[in-house]
């Protein structure tokens, strides 16, 4: 028995020397298999809350900007108020001199709004070297019995991103009206389904403050929107995630959705999240409301390697255990 039970346990150490040897090797390519190494493209989409020439004059604000938005390969800016369109220049330069190791670009909207008084940008700011934008399109809000449906009518960009595994795809922003949620959600899905059509893109994520929680949106209402009942929209935020800064606040308002199982397969699970910016950068809640009153939502689209399964990873495993 004694005997055995020593052959036994020089088998099994001999075992884990060829499985530690295995790794040891295989380490440095890993990367290959979308286990690790190459990172994933993150799609962001922040309400700046009232960003304009004021706010562009504060350089601890904008500093906290660039922190937050570099982090992203593509970030949807929302309620940007550059009546003299001076602020985003300004903060185009920022990013670009807080981050040496990227290119920043950005294609923006028209000013937007019923009112004169108060308008809004829709902004796509880009990693220039990682992405490229292939169409724009401003949606006419013209739509036969439902005209004027959108305080904010959606910007939409196509882009190019050869690196995930996607390749191409397109972001309909919306920032609703907190009066006329229901509405202008319920209007976004006729958006989605023109520019699938003109665009020929089954490929499309919608994004950005939907105000669709809490009292502007309640679940039974939600569960209303073609939106929702759509069983080829994936709702990819968390639905207990608070996008909100406020400690007397606890609201998903800001939303990202994607069109498709190609869509939904080439996202990163789980990924989709708030940044919590004041936990990350260590800010009190009043440092943080002169940023916004918002976190930023991001989501992780896979790259090229990930395209390669784990499954893969696993039964190169097993042949090389038991060669």
């Amino acid at each position: 028995m004694f005997h055995k039970g020593g052959s036994c346990q020089k088998n099994t150490s001999k075992a884990a020397v060829t499985m530690r040897h295995f790794f040891l090797i295989l380490f440095p390519y890993l990367g290959v298999f979308g286990i690790q190494g190459a990172s994933d493209f993150r799609i962001c989409a922040f309400n700046l809350q009232h960003f304009g020439e004021s706010k562009a004059k504060k350089q601890d604000v904008m500093q906290m900007y660039a922190k937050i938005i570099t982090r992203c390969d593509v970030s949807l800016l929302q309620e940007v108020r550059d009546n003299k369109q001076k602020a985003l220049p300004q903060l185009l330069e920022h990013l670009n001199k807080y981050d040496l190791n990227h290119e920043y670009k950005a294609v923006a909207s028209a000013r937007l709004g019923r009112s004169e008084t108060y308008q809004e940008q829709y902004v796509f700011v880009y990693r220039a070297d990682r992405v490229t934008v292939t169409g724009q399109y401003q949606y006419p809000d013209d739509r036969p019995g439902d005209v004027d449906a959108f305080s904010r009518e959606p910007f939409v960009v196509r882009f190019k991103a050869p690196d995930t595994a996607i390749k191409e795809f397109v972001l309909i922003p919306q920032h609703t009206s907190p009066a006329n949620v229901f509405k202008e959600l319920d209007a976004l899905y006729d958006v989605m389904q023109h520019v699938r059509r003109m665009w020929k893109t089954e490929n499309v994520m919608l994004l950005g403050d939907f105000n669709a929680d809490c009292s502007y949106l309640s679940k039974r209402s939600r569960g209303k929107l073609r939106l929702f009942t759509d069983n080829s929209l994936f709702w990819l935020m968390p639905e207990k995630s608070d996008t909100t800064v406020r400690a007397t606040t606890s609201c998903a308002y800001d939303r990202i959705v994607v069109h498709g199982d190609v869509f939904s397969n080439a996202v990163v699970p789980f990924s989709a999240k708030p940044f919590n910016f004041q936990m990350e950068y260590r800010l009190t809640e009043e440092e943080a409301l002169k940023v916004s009153d918002h976190y930023p939502i991001e989501v992780l689209l896979k790259n090229n390697a990930s395209k390669v399964s784990f499954s893969l990873f696993l039964v190169s495993l097993l042949i090389f255990i038991l060669r």
